[in-house]
């Protein structure tokens, strides 16, 4: 992965956003990273791969939750907020 300072970043801009079609740009600022730019494609595809992981664990939490006997009633109760 390439890096770039936040100031070459910024002279460059044109020039990193033809990079990044092809790999991740790291930006830094006073020697730390601060931000990573990535094509528009591989942005959406890690939302997609982010968002059924987190589909697939609710899920798997669900089925184990109704497995052991929670129903909709005792999650109720549950999370009832009581003074």
């Amino acid at each position: 992965m390439q890096t770039f300072t936040a100031n070459e970043a910024k002279t460059r801009f044109g020039e990193l956003i033809d990079r990044v079609q092809r790999e991740p740009i790291q930006v830094t600022r006073r020697n730390r990273v601060v931000g990573v730019m990535v094509s528009a494609e591989d942005y959406h595809a890690m939302r997609e791969f982010y968002a059924d992981r987190l589909r697939r664990s609710l899920k798997q939490s669900a089925e184990e939750a109704a497995s052991k006997g929670l129903t909709d009633e005792k999650l109720e109760q549950l999370l009832a907020d009581e003074d």
